[in-house]
């Protein structure tokens, strides 16, 4: 058995290569081989958001406060509010973060795949970003 004590852990700041924005992440679990499950909970300040990802295993959201965003690829945005589970196929090309206004944060879950839960793209432009139909 292992405990990691509340607070035991410390939080970091969403690297600018990933993230738009101020973003908090917050590790929960992430245990050791053979478990592939890792946890955060990520809290986005207004206006920030992560860049275009995938998960090879896809990825579960649980929003646990605030107001925000999410869309898949060819999708629309889409809002997200506390209690709402989000499920992002594996593969599914998505972005998520906090509305224009309003900071947001959620539990992230997913699997890593040979070592790694994502894979990085592009980040997501201010066009894209307001672009609410």
């Amino acid at each position: 058995m292992d405990i990691k004590r509340s607070g035991s852990r410390p939080s970091g700041v969403g690297p600018a290569e990933y993230f738009t924005g101020q973003v908090r992440i917050d590790p929960l679990f992430q245990p050791p081989e053979p478990a592939r499950v890792r946890g955060a909970l990520v809290t986005f300040e207004p206006g920030a958001r992560t860049a275009w990802h995938t998960h090879p295993l896809g990825q579960i959201l649980i929003v646990t406060s605030g107001l925000g965003w999410a869309q898949r690829e060819g999708g629309p945005i889409e809002e997200i509010h506390p209690g709402d589970i989000v499920w992002f196929e594996p593969g599914e090309k998505h972005w998520h973060g906090a509305t224009a206004t309003a900071r947001m944060s959620h539990i992230a879950i997913q699997e890593a795949l040979h070592g790694s839960p994502v894979d990085w793209g592009e980040h997501v432009s201010d066009a894209q970003y307001h672009a609410r139909a």
